[in-house]
């Protein structure tokens, strides 16, 4: 392998930050013309949607569930700054000045300070998991902040791991049941953001009733409040809160029916760079070099290692990326794994350039490896 270029912006830490935004619509808005209310909403979709390519994106209904908020965005980034200029691109929409973020909590990943495996299992790799925020399919979310005693802290490191293992094992009684736990110290109010992922409310409300049992649960200060969430599209979401309905005439969320979806303009991406992006959610790794744009699965499935911090190279196989990690070569035109620790090969994506937009999209089939 020869001609080595480094990526531009690598990012050093691989953790991630965290956004829990709730919103609370103003009645009023239901009063507003239909046609108002529907172009307000597609103004909403089409704003939030142009941050789909900067930062992985969920959106949930809360109407029904509780009285003081209707829906959530749940978003993830490597900085906090699209965050808060998401929040910003939202109050200058036609929906904005209907809308009161009710709730919001900021958080990072961070890997635990406590072994979360149990003595019978087997052993797994380390914790990189733990720091990239990977949303499954299921159909409710579960958020709610939390905060630890400070005698919690003053205990031993041993006698706290004693406890968290007894909390594990009654969590692995509710296999369906998932958990996200991102950290808040000296960021936010709350120390710990939980948010657990399930397709049965059933299940969650037996597992937090087993949870107060345990020894852990009397060193919690605060738990509330508690959310549940509804997965749903943005315009689902936008339906869901009343008013004129809009999902009929918007695409569905690109995570859901695939499709082009614009992740990037030329200019952010200069010849011999990459740029991480997002399809739907998960990582791409963009990288332009040899006259082309190329994207790739940015993990390695080796251990995970981000690609798009990876070098360029140029060999006989054509362009290609080294994993930063363990030194995996992967091929940008047919995402084959060339040499190194990799067992297999990563999915590629079409691209497509109109004007000064890169635009990406599935494969028509999975790619041979």
């Amino acid at each position: 392998m020869t001609a080595e270029t480094p990526p531009r912006h690598p990012d050093t830490t691989g953790r991630q930050c965290v956004k829990y935004t709730f919103y609370k619509l103003d009645a009023t808005f239901l009063r507003l013309p239909e046609e108002k209310q529907r172009d307000a909403k597609l103004d909403f979709i089409d704003t939030v949607r142009g941050f789909n390519r900067r930062m992985l994106l969920r959106s949930y209904s809360l109407v029904g569930m509780r009285r003081d908020v209707d829906f959530l965005l749940w978003t993830v980034a490597e900085e906090v700054e699209p965050f808060q200029q998401l929040e910003t691109a939202i109050r200058n929409t036609a929906l904005g000045p209907f809308l009161t973020v009710a709730r919001s909590f900021l958080s990072t990943t961070k890997r635990s300070m406590y072994d979360i495996s149990l003595p019978e299992d087997a052993p797994a790799p380390g914790g990189e998991e733990r720091i990239r925020i990977e949303p499954s399919d299921s159909r409710y979310l579960f958020v709610y902040p939390f905060i630890k005693t400070r005698p919690w802290y003053a205990l031993s490191q041993e006698e706290r791991q004693e406890m968290i293992t007894e909390h594990i094992r009654i969590g692995r009684k509710y296999p369906d049941i998932r958990l996200n736990t991102t950290y808040s110290y000296g960021i936010d109010d709350q120390e710990f953001v939980v948010a657990f992922e399930g397709d049965n409310p059933h299940d969650f409300v037996d597992l937090v009733a087993d949870l107060r049992f345990t020894k852990a649960s009397m060193y919690t200060l605060a738990d509330t409040p508690m959310h549940i969430c509804m997965a749903m599209s943005l315009p689902e979401v936008m339906d869901s809160i009343g008013g004129a309905q809009v999902r009929d005439l918007v695409d569905q969320d690109v995570v859901e029916v695939g499709g082009w979806l614009p992740v990037a303009r030329t200019d952010e991406l200069p010849p011999d760079s990459s740029q991480r992006v997002y399809y739907g959610t998960q990582q791409v790794a963009l990288f332009r070099t040899n006259g082309q744009v190329y994207a790739l699965n940015n993990r390695c499935p080796h251990a995970r290692g981000p690609l798009c911090e990876g070098a360029l190279v140029m060999d006989g196989n054509g362009p290609a990326v080294r994993c930063p990690w363990h030194e995996a070569y992967f091929s940008l035109e047919t995402g084959s794994v060339l040499a190194g620790p990799s067992p297999r090969g990563v999915e590629t994506f079409r691209v497509r350039i109109e004007g000064d937009t890169i635009y990406i999209a599935r494969a028509a089939e999975d790619n041979p490896q």
